[in-house]
């Protein structure tokens, strides 16, 4: 599996990702955002291959129903396949290296395997280096209680 890192600015235009195929996110959330742009992200989450979200840091919840509501809304509210679907977290009242471990040790789809993680930082400035440092770091810590 591969660790990928995309510095997502509020407000920002996302790029194409998902091209590897089904992945899982880490959505670090520490900028405030318009609920517009948030819903945006949410969908394009869903409609880029994201098949389990977690969300951390600002209004984590609010960014967990934004997702749901796009993947609602993809399948005109009807019954969702189960490869599909969309797995959803939200982390609000725990450090972000217990949200990493649970990325990389819990964080499965019941029947697609996920090729990717991708941790999205919704942040001012790039912190490439120290985002997949301290996913690395997680990988090898042991569980949390």
């Amino acid at each position: 599996m591969t660790v990928r890192y995309l510095h997502l600015p509020a407000g920002s235009e996302p790029p194409v990702i998902g091209q590897d195929g089904p992945f899982r996110a880490v959505v670090v959330i520490e900028q405030t955002v318009e609920q517009g742009w948030r819903d945006r992200m949410g969908g394009w989450l869903v409609r880029s291959g994201c098949l389990f979200a977690m969300t951390w840091g600002q209004e984590a919840e609010v960014w967990h129903d934004s997702v749901d509501w796009a993947l609602m809304k993809l399948h005109d509210f009807n019954a969702i396949p189960d490869d599909k679907h969309v797995m959803t977290s939200w982390h609000d009242d725990e450090p972000l290296v217990e949200v990493f471990w649970f990325s990389d040790h819990c964080a499965w789809h019941a029947t697609v395997d996920l090729v990717d993680t991708w941790i999205i930082d919704i942040h001012a400035d790039n912190r490439e280096a120290l985002m997949l440092a301290d996913y690395a770091a997680a990988r090898d810590a042991e569980p949390y209680q």
